[in-house]
């Protein structure tokens, strides 16, 4: 399945998903420092570390790979750990998802004018998803029976005509709004997991290849949400202008040339900044300057 390594024992081969998952995880794995390329038909993708290999393959199937040592470690979601029920190591949680940095969520929903308010309502019932076991564990563990049948695709469609409910992943809901289903409980809110083998990672380079991934994804995450800000303040003002930053920690300050003026840098969320600049703009600040991160490493 793999290539041959050119330094046999020094490769760690990386399992990652196929389909809706496949952009965010190429776009976080490169701003961590790994670059993957692959064209639509390639399933073996390129990567600028010879010390990675890698395959594409749907993430519903990674977890079971992972299991079996086919690969040392691999990028999919807990929902598929737990609904394959894979014994591996779960090293760490990736929030990302397809659309966005908001976790994926498993629902039971039904047809808005349905009579079924609680899942206590579904006793007897039909339910249709994709997710088999994760249902049937929820169900047992509400002292709820019913069936609960593999649905293929088009799942959203099938209440109330074919089953009495379904169980299905969504970000944002809107997809179930625009199918006039309602939402009645929550059976798992899923994030990407970096996952690996048990053997794999008892291997002390290929765990520290992992961990130093880890690393390096995360910080690629914090950085996501964070800007940059460099500026200069007066230095009989700083002191009020400093008290409104909320940086990560105490900002950095250093002197200019001139010594009337100081220069103030700090990391703070993107979201803020609207709002930060004016006030700092009319507190005394000037020549602000906002830059993108592409990792913040605590």
């Amino acid at each position: 399945m793999f290539k041959e390594s050119k330094t046999p024992g020094r490769v760690l081969r990386i399992g990652l998903p196929k389909g809706s998952l496949e952009e965010a995880t190429f776009k976080y794995l490169a701003k961590a420092g790994f670059t993957f390329s692959s064209n639509s038909r390639s399933y073996f993708p390129s990567v600028d570390d010879e010390e990675l290999q890698g395959i594409l393959i749907r993430a519903q199937e990674i977890a079971k790979y992972v299991e079996d040592g086919v690969f040392d470690v691999g990028l999919t979601g807990i929902d598929w750990v737990r609904e394959t029920r894979a014994d591996v190591v779960e090293v760490s949680d990736l929030l990302y998802a397809k659309q966005t940095l908001r976790p994926v969520r498993w629902v039971l929903a039904v047809a808005e004018d349905s009579p079924v308010r609680t899942v206590k309502d579904l006793q007897g019932k039909r339910i249709a998803t994709e997710v088999v076991n994760l249902t049937q564990d929820f169900l047992a563990g509400k002292g709820v029976q019913a069936e609960v049948e593999f649905s293929w695709g088009a799942t959203e469609v099938k209440t109330p005509t074919l089953v009495d409910a379904i169980v299905e992943a969504t970000e944002t809901g809107s997809s179930l709004r625009a199918n006039n289903l309602r939402i009645v409980d929550t059976l798992l809110v899923s994030t990407t997991r970096l996952i690996a083998n048990r053997e794999s990672w008892k291997d002390p380079w290929k765990k520290e290849k992992i961990e130093n991934m880890v690393m390096l994804l995360q910080g690629a995450l914090q950085a996501e949400s964070r800007v940059g800000l460099k500026m200069n303040v007066p230095a009989d003002g700083f002191e009020k202008i400093v008290k409104m930053l909320p940086a990560m920690k105490n900002p950095t300050l250093s002197p200019l040339y001139d010594n009337r003026w100081m220069a103030v840098e700090i990391i703070v969320e993107e979201k803020i900044v609207r709002e930060l600049i004016p006030r700092l703009k009319k507190a005394g600040a000037c020549d602000i300057i906002e830059y993108p991160l592409n990792k913040v490493i605590p």
